[in-house]
Protein backbone atom coordinates (compact mmCIF):
# COMPACT_ATOMS: atom_id res chain seq x y z
CA UNK A 1 0.00 0.00 0.00
CA UNK A 2 1.26 3.93 -0.69
CA UNK A 3 2.26 5.83 2.09
CA UNK A 4 0.55 9.18 2.48
CA UNK A 5 1.72 12.12 4.29
CA UNK A 6 -2.04 14.07 5.67
CA UNK A 7 0.23 17.83 6.96
CA UNK A 8 -1.89 20.00 8.76
CA UNK A 9 -0.67 23.11 10.92
CA UNK A 10 -0.09 22.82 14.82
CA UNK A 11 -2.96 23.80 16.93
CA UNK A 12 -2.27 26.70 19.09
CA UNK A 13 -3.37 26.17 22.91
CA UNK A 14 -6.86 27.58 22.27
CA UNK A 15 -7.62 27.54 18.68
CA UNK A 16 -10.92 29.12 17.07
CA UNK A 17 -13.29 27.19 15.52
CA UNK A 18 -11.99 27.80 12.03
CA UNK A 19 -8.68 26.75 13.14
CA UNK A 20 -10.05 23.43 14.51
CA UNK A 21 -11.73 23.05 11.33
CA UNK A 22 -8.50 21.64 9.74
CA UNK A 23 -8.87 18.61 12.20
CA UNK A 24 -12.38 18.04 10.38
CA UNK A 25 -10.52 18.14 7.04
CA UNK A 26 -7.84 15.89 7.72
CA UNK A 27 -10.14 13.01 9.43
CA UNK A 28 -12.22 13.00 5.74
CA UNK A 29 -9.33 13.32 4.00
CA UNK A 30 -7.55 10.41 5.43
CA UNK A 31 -10.84 8.11 4.95
CA UNK A 32 -10.89 9.43 1.46
CA UNK A 33 -6.84 7.93 0.81
CA UNK A 34 -7.63 4.66 2.68
CA UNK A 35 -10.44 4.16 0.02
CA UNK A 36 -7.73 5.00 -2.89
CA UNK A 37 -5.42 2.92 -1.72
CA UNK A 38 -2.77 5.56 1.05
CA UNK A 39 -2.14 4.77 4.32
CA UNK A 40 -1.86 7.64 5.84
CA UNK A 41 -0.16 9.14 8.62
CA UNK A 42 -0.72 13.07 10.33
CA UNK A 43 2.14 15.48 10.71
CA UNK A 44 2.01 18.47 12.58
CA UNK A 45 3.39 21.65 10.86
CA UNK A 46 4.93 24.56 13.04
CA UNK A 47 7.95 27.25 12.72
CA UNK A 48 10.17 24.45 13.67
CA UNK A 49 10.98 23.21 9.98
CA UNK A 50 14.01 20.83 10.68
CA UNK A 51 12.28 18.30 12.94
CA UNK A 52 9.24 17.95 10.02
CA UNK A 53 12.04 17.98 7.09
CA UNK A 54 13.40 14.87 9.23
CA UNK A 55 9.97 13.10 10.03
CA UNK A 56 8.73 13.08 5.87
CA UNK A 57 12.61 12.03 4.98
CA UNK A 58 12.32 9.22 7.54
CA UNK A 59 8.43 8.64 6.32
CA UNK A 60 9.08 8.96 2.68
CA UNK A 61 5.63 9.63 1.65
CA UNK A 62 4.47 8.49 -2.10
CA UNK A 63 2.45 11.80 -1.39
CA UNK A 64 1.66 14.78 1.31
CA UNK A 65 -1.79 15.96 1.35
CA UNK A 66 -1.23 19.80 2.39
CA UNK A 67 -3.66 21.18 4.74
CA UNK A 68 -1.79 23.46 6.43
CA UNK A 69 -3.93 26.78 6.96
CA UNK A 70 -1.41 28.50 9.04
CA UNK A 71 2.34 28.05 10.32
CA UNK A 72 2.28 29.63 14.19
CA UNK A 73 -0.87 30.61 14.22
CA UNK A 74 0.05 33.39 11.22
CA UNK A 75 -1.60 33.35 7.47
CA UNK A 76 1.46 35.23 6.18
CA UNK A 77 3.17 32.00 6.51
CA UNK A 78 1.34 29.59 4.76
CA UNK A 79 3.89 29.13 1.92
CA UNK A 80 6.13 27.53 4.14
CA UNK A 81 4.90 24.40 4.03
CA UNK A 82 4.67 23.90 0.12
CA UNK A 83 8.47 24.92 0.33
CA UNK A 84 9.88 22.85 1.96
CA UNK A 85 8.03 20.00 0.45
CA UNK A 86 9.11 21.78 -2.83
CA UNK A 87 13.16 20.90 -1.31
CA UNK A 88 12.32 17.29 -0.60
CA UNK A 89 10.58 16.94 -4.18
CA UNK A 90 8.05 15.12 -2.49
CA UNK A 91 4.50 15.28 -4.20
CA UNK A 92 2.23 17.21 -2.53
CA UNK A 93 -1.58 18.43 -3.02
CA UNK A 94 -2.44 21.87 -3.95
CA UNK A 95 -0.73 24.77 -5.30
CA UNK A 96 3.31 25.39 -5.42
CA UNK A 97 4.58 28.14 -2.75
CA UNK A 98 4.84 30.92 -5.22
CA UNK A 99 0.90 30.41 -6.33
CA UNK A 100 0.12 30.19 -2.10
CA UNK A 101 2.29 33.38 -1.58
CA UNK A 102 0.75 35.29 -4.27
CA UNK A 103 -2.92 34.00 -3.62
CA UNK A 104 -2.92 34.79 0.39
CA UNK A 105 -1.35 38.05 -0.52
CA UNK A 106 -4.74 40.06 -1.18
CA UNK A 107 -3.01 42.79 -2.79
CA UNK A 108 -0.51 41.02 -4.48
CA UNK A 109 -3.26 38.89 -5.92
CA UNK A 110 -5.67 41.79 -6.89
CA UNK A 111 -2.20 43.32 -8.65
CA UNK A 112 -2.10 40.37 -10.76
CA UNK A 113 -5.75 39.98 -11.46
CA UNK A 114 -5.12 43.47 -13.19
CA UNK A 115 -2.13 42.22 -15.28
CA UNK A 116 -4.54 39.30 -16.62
CA UNK A 117 -7.31 42.39 -17.27
CA UNK A 118 -9.22 40.54 -14.73
CA UNK A 119 -11.94 42.98 -12.97
CA UNK A 120 -11.41 43.44 -9.27
CA UNK A 121 -12.61 46.13 -6.96
CA UNK A 122 -10.45 49.38 -6.34
CA UNK A 123 -8.57 49.02 -3.03
CA UNK A 124 -6.79 50.80 -1.63
CA UNK A 125 -3.04 49.86 1.28
CA UNK A 126 -0.52 51.48 2.96
CA UNK A 127 1.53 54.33 1.58
CA UNK A 128 -0.84 53.93 -1.61
CA UNK A 129 -3.63 55.47 0.98
CA UNK A 130 -4.26 58.46 -0.24
CA UNK A 131 -5.92 60.87 2.55
CA UNK A 132 -8.20 62.43 -0.68
CA UNK A 133 -9.71 58.71 -1.24
CA UNK A 134 -12.71 58.97 -3.13
CA UNK A 135 -16.14 59.25 -0.97
CA UNK A 136 -18.10 55.82 -1.29
CA UNK A 137 -18.75 52.48 0.81
CA UNK A 138 -15.87 50.69 1.58
CA UNK A 139 -15.21 47.38 3.59
CA UNK A 140 -11.96 47.20 5.71
CA UNK A 141 -9.99 43.53 4.91
CA UNK A 142 -7.14 41.44 6.23
CA UNK A 143 -4.40 41.12 4.07
CA UNK A 144 -3.40 37.57 4.67
CA UNK A 145 -6.06 36.25 6.69
CA UNK A 146 -8.94 33.50 4.99
CA UNK A 147 -12.11 32.36 6.03
CA UNK A 148 -12.91 35.87 6.87
CA UNK A 149 -11.16 36.25 9.93
CA UNK A 150 -11.43 39.68 11.44
CA UNK A 151 -14.37 40.90 9.55
CA UNK A 152 -17.22 41.92 11.26
CA UNK A 153 -20.19 44.30 9.98
CA UNK A 154 -18.07 47.00 11.13
CA UNK A 155 -15.58 46.29 8.82
CA UNK A 156 -18.02 47.67 5.86
CA UNK A 157 -18.24 52.05 6.47
CA UNK A 158 -18.99 54.89 4.54
CA UNK A 159 -16.46 57.06 3.61
CA UNK A 160 -17.37 60.98 4.00
CA UNK A 161 -16.00 63.62 5.61
CA UNK A 162 -17.36 62.28 9.02
CA UNK A 163 -15.42 59.36 8.76
CA UNK A 164 -11.60 60.65 7.13
CA UNK A 165 -10.36 59.82 10.47
CA UNK A 166 -10.31 56.23 9.81
CA UNK A 167 -7.65 56.81 7.04
CA UNK A 168 -4.98 56.86 9.43
CA UNK A 169 -5.25 54.32 11.31
CA UNK A 170 -6.04 52.25 8.40
CA UNK A 171 -2.87 52.88 6.44
CA UNK A 172 -0.85 52.68 9.80
CA UNK A 173 -1.76 49.56 9.98
CA UNK A 174 -0.21 46.84 7.38
CA UNK A 175 -1.68 43.67 8.23
CA UNK A 176 -5.42 44.96 6.57
CA UNK A 177 -5.94 47.22 3.16
CA UNK A 178 -9.31 48.94 1.99
CA UNK A 179 -11.41 47.57 -0.93
CA UNK A 180 -14.54 49.23 -2.41
CA UNK A 181 -17.65 47.57 -1.55
CA UNK A 182 -19.39 46.34 -4.21
CA UNK A 183 -23.19 46.32 -3.39
CA UNK A 184 -24.68 43.09 -5.29
CA UNK A 185 -24.92 39.53 -5.43
CA UNK A 186 -22.27 36.87 -4.46
CA UNK A 187 -20.75 34.41 -5.98
CA UNK A 188 -18.39 31.18 -5.27
CA UNK A 189 -16.63 29.40 -8.46
CA UNK A 190 -14.84 26.25 -7.41
CA UNK A 191 -12.45 24.70 -9.71
CA UNK A 192 -10.73 21.25 -9.72
CA UNK A 193 -7.69 19.69 -11.26
CA UNK A 194 -6.45 15.65 -11.66
CA UNK A 195 -7.21 15.45 -15.56
CA UNK A 196 -5.74 16.60 -18.61
CA UNK A 197 -8.29 20.05 -18.03
CA UNK A 198 -9.62 21.55 -14.88
CA UNK A 199 -12.97 21.34 -14.23
CA UNK A 200 -15.08 24.09 -13.17
CA UNK A 201 -17.71 23.13 -10.42
CA UNK A 202 -21.49 24.08 -10.53
CA UNK A 203 -21.58 27.77 -9.53
CA UNK A 204 -23.17 28.77 -6.23
CA UNK A 205 -24.83 32.10 -4.89
CA UNK A 206 -24.58 32.91 -1.69
CA UNK A 207 -28.16 34.35 -0.92
CA UNK A 208 -29.24 36.95 2.56
CA UNK A 209 -31.91 35.91 3.77
CA UNK A 210 -33.80 38.53 6.02
CA UNK A 211 -31.07 41.19 6.29
CA UNK A 212 -32.50 44.50 7.79
CA UNK A 213 -31.76 47.22 6.04
CA UNK A 214 -28.04 48.67 6.51
CA UNK A 215 -26.97 44.84 7.37
CA UNK A 216 -23.85 44.48 4.94
CA UNK A 217 -24.59 41.49 2.75
CA UNK A 218 -20.95 39.88 3.57
CA UNK A 219 -19.52 36.72 4.70
CA UNK A 220 -18.28 37.67 7.97
CA UNK A 221 -16.54 35.61 10.64
CA UNK A 222 -20.15 34.77 12.43
CA UNK A 223 -21.50 34.00 8.84
CA UNK A 224 -18.95 31.45 8.89
CA UNK A 225 -18.46 29.64 11.66
CA UNK A 226 -20.79 30.70 14.85
CA UNK A 227 -23.51 28.50 14.59
CA UNK A 228 -25.63 30.49 17.01
CA UNK A 229 -25.52 33.82 15.27
CA UNK A 230 -28.25 35.34 13.05
CA UNK A 231 -25.80 35.59 9.98
CA UNK A 232 -24.64 31.69 10.19
CA UNK A 233 -28.13 30.69 9.62
CA UNK A 234 -29.27 33.06 7.18
CA UNK A 235 -26.07 32.95 4.43
CA UNK A 236 -27.46 30.60 2.17
CA UNK A 237 -25.80 29.02 -0.33
CA UNK A 238 -27.53 28.32 -3.65
CA UNK A 239 -26.92 26.35 -6.90
CA UNK A 240 -30.17 27.30 -9.05
CA UNK A 241 -30.66 29.91 -11.45
CA UNK A 242 -32.71 31.97 -13.15
CA UNK A 243 -32.08 31.37 -17.43
CA UNK A 244 -31.11 34.88 -17.49
CA UNK A 245 -28.29 34.44 -15.20
CA UNK A 246 -26.35 32.01 -18.02
CA UNK A 247 -24.56 34.51 -19.41
CA UNK A 248 -22.96 35.91 -16.40
CA UNK A 249 -21.90 32.33 -14.96
CA UNK A 250 -20.01 31.56 -18.47
CA UNK A 251 -18.12 34.83 -17.96
CA UNK A 252 -17.73 34.06 -13.89
CA UNK A 253 -16.48 30.74 -15.13
CA UNK A 254 -14.32 31.95 -18.10
CA UNK A 255 -12.60 34.83 -15.47
CA UNK A 256 -11.78 31.97 -12.68
CA UNK A 257 -10.08 30.05 -15.86
CA UNK A 258 -7.53 32.74 -16.87
CA UNK A 259 -6.99 33.11 -13.38
CA UNK A 260 -6.34 29.62 -12.78
CA UNK A 261 -4.00 29.57 -15.28
CA UNK A 262 -2.27 32.80 -14.99
CA UNK A 263 -1.31 32.26 -11.35
CA UNK A 264 -0.55 28.92 -11.93
CA UNK A 265 -3.13 27.50 -9.58
CA UNK A 266 -3.11 23.82 -9.10
CA UNK A 267 -4.94 21.22 -7.26
CA UNK A 268 -7.98 23.04 -6.18
CA UNK A 269 -9.55 26.51 -5.51
CA UNK A 270 -12.43 28.62 -5.37
CA UNK A 271 -12.85 31.96 -6.55
CA UNK A 272 -15.10 34.76 -4.78
CA UNK A 273 -16.87 37.01 -6.96
CA UNK A 274 -19.23 40.01 -5.90
CA UNK A 275 -21.70 41.49 -9.25
CA UNK A 276 -22.83 44.74 -8.89
CA UNK A 277 -26.29 46.15 -9.96
CA UNK A 278 -25.40 46.46 -13.64
CA UNK A 279 -24.50 43.12 -13.30
CA UNK A 280 -20.95 43.83 -13.68
CA UNK A 281 -18.09 40.80 -11.58
CA UNK A 282 -15.85 41.65 -9.68
CA UNK A 283 -13.39 39.35 -9.04
CA UNK A 284 -12.99 39.37 -5.32
CA UNK A 285 -10.05 37.19 -4.71
CA UNK A 286 -8.91 33.19 -5.16
CA UNK A 287 -8.81 30.80 -2.29
CA UNK A 288 -5.99 28.31 -3.10
CA UNK A 289 -6.14 25.02 -1.64
CA UNK A 290 -9.97 26.07 -0.07
CA UNK A 291 -11.35 24.27 2.72
CA UNK A 292 -12.58 20.72 2.17
CA UNK A 293 -14.43 20.06 5.23
CA UNK A 294 -17.54 17.93 4.23
CA UNK A 295 -19.71 21.03 4.58
CA UNK A 296 -18.01 23.40 3.24
CA UNK A 297 -18.69 25.21 0.12
CA UNK A 298 -15.95 23.62 -2.16
CA UNK A 299 -17.17 19.79 -1.63
CA UNK A 300 -21.04 21.33 -1.73
CA UNK A 301 -20.44 22.26 -5.30
CA UNK A 302 -18.02 18.77 -6.13
CA UNK A 303 -21.59 17.10 -5.02
CA UNK A 304 -23.35 19.06 -7.38
CA UNK A 305 -21.24 17.90 -10.12
CA UNK A 306 -21.52 14.50 -8.93
CA UNK A 307 -18.45 13.89 -7.46
CA UNK A 308 -18.24 11.88 -3.79
CA UNK A 309 -15.68 12.89 -1.57
CA UNK A 310 -13.36 9.95 -2.67
CA UNK A 311 -13.59 11.07 -5.91
CA UNK A 312 -12.90 14.76 -5.12
CA UNK A 313 -9.38 13.50 -2.84
CA UNK A 314 -8.77 11.05 -5.95
CA UNK A 315 -8.33 13.92 -8.40
CA UNK A 316 -6.43 15.96 -6.24
CA UNK A 317 -3.86 13.43 -5.18
CA UNK A 318 -3.44 12.48 -9.39
CA UNK A 319 -3.18 16.55 -9.90
CA UNK A 320 -0.42 16.41 -7.37
CA UNK A 321 1.40 13.33 -8.86
CA UNK A 322 1.03 14.29 -12.57
CA UNK A 323 2.69 17.89 -11.81
CA UNK A 324 5.72 16.27 -9.42
CA UNK A 325 5.97 14.43 -12.88
CA UNK A 326 6.34 17.01 -15.17
CA UNK A 327 7.84 19.05 -12.71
Amino acid sequence: MKKAVILINKMSADPLPDEQDVLEQAASVEKAMLMCGYSSQRVYFDLNLAITWKLLSKIKPDVVFNLVETVGGRGELIHLAPTLLECLEIPFTGSASFTIYLSSHKVLAKKRFIDLGLPTPNWYYGENLAEKIPEGKYIVKPLWEDGSAGITDNSVFDLDTSTFDRLPVIRKNRKVFLEEYIQGREFNISVIGGDREPLVLPPAEIRFKGYPQGKPHILNYASKWDEDSFEYSNSERHFDFAGEDAALIERLKRISLCCWKGIELSGYARFDFRIDQNNEPFLLEVNANPCLSPDAGFFAAAGMAGLDYKEVVERIVKDACTKSAIN
